[in-house]
């Protein structure tokens, strides 16, 4: 079996990072041509393409692979040089992790200003459906992620958050138009709804809960958080509201709550690999403090 030289994979996921052969090149501190004969060189040695020469550039299945090592091996590397006191202890730490939009945009960032800042430490934050995060981990472009799979990817650990709750909601007029003169479950297939993007599913499964029928395929796509629950409070359409963002609005009267006493709840894990990254590990801490504070149990 051949070795994967340690400078390739680490420049392979310099590539994948930064997005250009230049871009990795200035961080890295080498010429263009330098990182591109490397990865050249690794092509030949694993017999395989391991990156599209796109802008940005994308890891292909085989590189997805090396990806994956290579971001271990990064870790690693970093965690021996701390335990052999020859690291940079003021050295800022920098995690990438997955999250969905829902938990970005309500309890999931106060998690991050507990963090210490002596050394600091970054994120690099994928915002991804939770049912999609576990395969960043997977392909390895991820160190950790919130995700809604309670089965572990190989070489991660999982531990359950909570579930985050959703309210169907609409406002006062959008139920004057569409949902009065029959029972919810007939006319609540029919009324526009609106969803995340083409992967959300939520409210599809929670009409086929009420009745057989999915969702109305009159929608409108809004792929914000925040503009998901702005668009539900100007009547464009129903849709499923996190508890944060729902709560003050049915409180003020802006929207309805489509089925009181009835939900949708979501589990939600954290999976992280089985590394010993002491700033990992820090952070998984406070995200499940925040997430035990605002998630449902």
């Amino acid at each position: 079996m051949r070795d994967l030289p340690v400078d390739q994979v680490l420049t392979l996921l310099a590539v994948v990072d930064e997005g250009t052969f230049d871009a990795a090149a200035a961080a890295l501190h080498l010429t263009p041509s330098a990182v591109s004969q490397r990865i050249k060189a690794l092509e030949q040695r694993t017999g395989r393409v391991l990156v599209t020469r796109t802008k940005p550039v994308r890891p292909t299945d085989s590189g997805r692979i090396v990806v994956r090592f290579a971001r271990r091996l990064a870790a690693l590397q970093r965690d021996t040089q701390r335990e052999l006191g020859i690291a940079d202890e003021a050295a800022p730490a920098h995690l990438s992790i997955a999250v969905n939009a829902d938990s970005l945009a309500t309890w999931f960032l106060p998690a991050l200003t507990r963090l210490p800042q002596d050394p600091p430490i970054f994120v690099d934050l994928h915002r991804q459906d939770e049912d999609h995060t576990a395969t960043l981990l997977r392909e390895g472009r991820v160190m950790a992620a919130v995700t809604s799979s309670s089965e572990p990817v190989a070489g991660c650990t999982v531990r359950p958050l909570g579930a985050a709750r959703y309210l169907p909601c609409a406002t006062p007029d959008f139920i004057a138009r569409h949902l009065t003169g029959a029972p919810l479950p007939d006319r609540l297939p029919d009324a526009p709804v609106i969803v995340f993007d083409r992967t959300d599913d939520l409210q599809d499964t929670f009409v086929r809960s009420l009745c057989s029928r999915a969702a109305c395929r009159d929608r409108h796509h809004i792929p914000t958080s925040e503009g998901y629950r702005d668009a539900v409070a100007a009547g464009l359409g129903w849709g499923l509201l996190p508890e944060p963002h729902a709560t003050p609005l049915l409180a003020a009267g802006v929207v309805a709550n489509l089925t009181p006493g009835r939900w949708v709840d979501v589990p939600l894990y954290w999976q992280q690999w089985k590394l010993d990254v002491p700033a990992l590990a820090l952070v998984a801490d406070r995200i499940a403090d925040a997430a035990a504070a605002a998630l449902h149990h």
